[in-house]
């Protein structure tokens, strides 16, 4: 569809965007009403919520708007699955000047769309406004089905630290952009649309983790998290940890040991979670590290000494960039 937002109104835009939805069973009244209806089975509804500014979180020159509506949605699911749960609906607010082009709108929702399916939810409602910076909130919902949510705080000494999904990829990606380039693709395309691993939250789940979360925010600082909360300390096995040799020559390229990228890079939403040492994981999970008793801090340490870099801060300095 030709034309901008403000020419197109907001019921138009609203028409547009819903008219490129698909649904789930679990959706039982999707958008047109005062609040969409999702089934929740298990009685307890799993929700998270995040915020995408342009500028801060993406840019229109290095992302098409299907690449953020693909990024946004994922970065939301990947939190339901961390707790264990399976993803059954998205919610969008969605903030827009007058002289955005339509078809940077729709293509926003198509990757909204297209992300959710992947997961097994649906776009099910939300909001449009008019305001000077593209914002993209998203709200999304989950299932336990009958599973207790995995936290951050139930790993215990002597449990194993494993993940599953890319590490370092993002950052590798996002490196490879700021220098102006567009290759290797493999690593540009993790940054503009991360692949989490929906299907491990749940099954992470059946197999006994006692804490879990996904990398948003880098490995270090989100294990961080589980150690806060768990009253443990973490080690990592950098050597039991995978850096492509493609990523090795990029970071030779630009001048960053890659290990940087896989211990603090983010947005890769990879899932990490402890568990039991005597549980039998499936190949998918890579086993980089222990559960120690308490000591002082750090409380993640990297091949048993502190790890002085931290991973992403949105009130850091470096936030001020994308």
């Amino acid at each position: 569809m030709k034309g901008t937002v403000g020419e197109l109104g907001e019921f138009g835009l609203i028409r547009e965007l819903t008219s490129r939805l698909t649904t789930t069973p679990a959706v039982r009244l999707g958008p047109g009403d005062d609040a969409a209806v999702v089934a929740a089975p298990d009685r307890r509804v799993v929700a998270s919520t995040d915020v995408l500014l342009e500028g801060r979180h993406f840019r229109r020159d290095w992302s098409t708007a299907y690449d953020v509506g693909r990024k946004a949605a994922a970065q939301n699911l990947a939190d339901i699955a961390a707790m264990g749960a399976v993803p059954t609906a998205l919610l969008l607010g969605l903030v827009v000047p007058a002289d955005l082009p339509v078809t940077w709108a729709s293509e926003l929702m198509d990757g909204l769309r297209d992300e959710c399916q992947v997961a097994g939810a649906a776009v099910v409602g939300g909001d449009v406004v008019r305001g000077d910076t593209i914002t993209v909130a998203i709200t999304a919902l989950g299932d336990l089905r009958n599973s207790d949510p995995v936290t951050r705080s139930g790993a215990q000494p002597g449990d194993v630290v494993a993940v599953t999904g890319w590490l370092g990829w993002s950052a590798a990606g996002h490196a490879v952009l700021s220098r102006g380039f567009r290759s290797p693709r493999a690593f540009v395309e993790a940054h503009r649309r991360p692949e989490p691993p929906y299907h491990a939250g749940p099954a992470a789940a059946g197999l006994g983790a006692t804490a879990m979360t996904d990398v948003s925010d880098g490995l270090v600082a989100d294990l961080g998290h589980i150690a806060e909360a768990s009253k443990v300390r973490i080690d990592l096995r950098s050597g039991d940890i995978d850096i492509p040799t493609q990523m090795s020559d990029i970071g030779q390229a630009v001048g960053v040991d890659p290990l940087q990228w896989v211990l603090n890079g983010g947005e890769d939403h990879a899932i990490v979670a402890t568990f039991p040492p005597d549980v039998k994981l499936p190949a998918r999970w890579k086993v980089i590290g222990e559960v120690l008793n308490p000591s002082a801090l750090p409380q993640v340490t990297v091949d048993g000494a502190p790890w002085a870099h931290a991973g992403w801060d949105h009130f850091g300095d470096e936030a001020d960039a994308e």
